[in-house]
């Protein structure tokens, strides 16, 4: 061989090469310098066969010859680039064309460089290597974006969430609600709201403790998150011990009886495994409220009526479920 092995050998690495040329010689020569510096070689003789050998294990690099019968390299190589799946393998183009408007269409289809034949090893090994190292850190940049994409998700989700409850926070629902509002005001469509207060919470807090206290808000939003399965419904928490839902082209019958059914999961749910009998169970007082969004309301009008609701479900004894109307629909 005509180029210096010591130097080669020097300078091992691993990376999977695809070697395409119809003359045995050349990839009998391919073959041998690129596996002597450690690279994991396939050669194939055609075209067709480098697309089944491409599909079947995508290397990391292609060596590929032009001139070749049935498919040219300039055919593989557009067949490469236009699969999804192989587009981003660089191919080196390796061929006796030398006329500036072939090195041009190589160029034009998708290939990474040109290597004009009859080749010299130690030019092929620099260029091999320079364009594995370009894939190389391609990888890893695309890798880190994946990465950085995955924390930014993971940081917008975190930041919608309620800390302790792990359902949404007051600023994310006030934020859907606002989007709801204006596109159910858009198809003149009801919004209806359930505002929900764990009853008699500081006496609860007092007699088990704050981390039983805890515990407690915990169990409530699982168990209304378990009843709220609409993808267009939302479950938050809107402050100490309320909770508020958020119930879009619903009407007040139907948020009545979702009311209902929450404020009766609750009850029947052990929320501790505390001994004091007071601290096994907890119950909800719930107002219902809903409207059809229009210029003439706010969003701060659904809530106002909500609380209003809650305010007398608490007055008439807690644990059950207050309906308050607009006061044009009374």
């Amino acid at each position: 061989m005509n180029f210096d092995s010591s130097i080669a050998l020097s300078e091992s690495r691993s990376g999977a090469i695809l070697v395409v040329d119809d003359t045995p010689g050349n990839l009998h020569i391919l073959f041998d310098a690129l596996t002597q510096v450690g690279y994991n070689v396939r050669c194939v003789k055609s075209g067709a066969m480098a697309l089944i050998a491409v599909q079947a294990d995508p290397p990391d690099l292609i060596l590929l010859d032009i001139r070749m019968p049935e498919m040219n390299g300039f055919e593989v190589c557009q067949r490469l680039k236009a699969n999804s799946l192989t587009c981003e393998i660089p191919v080196i183009f390796l061929s006796a064309l030398d006329q500036p408007l072939d090195k041009v269409q190589a160029f034009q289809v998708g290939g990474a460089d040109y290597i004009t034949k009859p080749f010299q090893l130690e030019e092929v090994l620099v260029r091999v290597k320079h364009q594995l190292k370009i894939r190389s850190l391609e990888k890893q940049r695309q890798a880190l974006i994946e990465a950085l994409e995955q924390a930014n998700d993971e940081l917008q989700r975190l930041a919608t969430l309620d800390g302790l409850t792990q359902i949404a926070n007051r600023r994310h629902f006030d934020q859907y609600l606002d989007q709801q509002w204006k596109a159910l005001a858009r198809d003149k469509l009801p919004l209806s709201l359930i505002l929900a207060d764990v009853d008699h919470f500081k006496q609860y807090n007092d007699l088990c403790g704050h981390l039983a206290g805890d515990r407690c808000l915990q169990k409530v939003a699982q168990t209304i998150e378990r009843i709220i399965k609409r993808p267009c419904d939302l479950v938050a928490r809107y402050g100490g011990e309320e909770f508020i839902i958020l119930l879009p082209k619903t009407d007040i019958s139907g948020a009545s009886q979702i009311a209902e059914t929450i404020r009766l999961a609750v009850e029947q749910v052990t929320i501790t495994d505390l001994p004091t009998p007071p601290c096994q169970h907890v119950t909800l007082s719930l107002g219902v409220a809903s409207l059809i969004p229009c210029e003439s309301k706010s969003v701060e009008t659904l809530i106002k009526i909500a609380d209003q609701a809650l305010y007398k479900a608490k007055a008439e004894g807690r644990n059950r479920v207050s309906v308050e109307t607009y006061p044009e629909n009374r």
